[in-house]
């Protein structure tokens, strides 16, 4: 049986003030994959509550050009892991509201295993890696929110090749 030699993956790396269109996004992720087997998404919102804090919006800041470069060397990394078809990250900036859509995921590949592992890693790496700083309003107060030691203990995970 002879095996069939994956094209190179199609990446696509948004970061973007304005809001985005899953369905539309989707179906660019789709069209971009040469054999498509299965598809993974996430959809990141922002968070209402915030450890015990109601937000009133979230502010996101980036560097450009370092946060993009950034962004496409997870996707790659992700690509090398797995046989990825297509991939593309969409990741907002600027002044979001709660309930306002704040990040998009979506990867390709022939098997659900290898879309759905690529998809949470690159999420993974996205909370650890990407350099976006976020500042959450509350009331009359704005803080600066912290990196979680539940997103390091989520990206350890793939570093010592759980890959599960």
């Amino acid at each position: 049986m002879a095996t069939v030699e994956l094209p190179r993956p199609v990446i696509s790396v948004s970061v973007q003030e304005a809001d985005f269109d899953v369905a539309r996004l989707q179906a660019s992720l789709l069209s971009g994959a040469a054999v498509e087997g299965a598809i993974a998404t996430f959809t990141g919102y922002v968070r209402c509550d915030n450890e015990n804090r109601q937000v009133e919006a979230l502010e996101l800041e980036h560097y450009p050009g370092m946060t993009e470069a950034s962004i496409t060397a997870i996707v790659n990394e992700a690509a090398v892991r797995w046989p990825l078809l297509s991939a593309a990250v969409v990741h907002r900036v600027g002044k979001l509201a709660p309930g306002d859509q704040i990040v998009w995921v979506g990867t390709a590949s022939t098997h659900r295993e290898s879309a759905f592992s690529a998809c949470e890693f690159v999420m993974d790496f996205l909370k650890t890696r990407a350099p976006f700083w976020k500042k959450e309003q509350s009331g009359a107060s704005a803080h600066w929110v912290a990196a979680r030691e539940t997103d390091d203990k989520r990206a350890d995970r793939w570093r010592e090749g759980d890959t599960e």
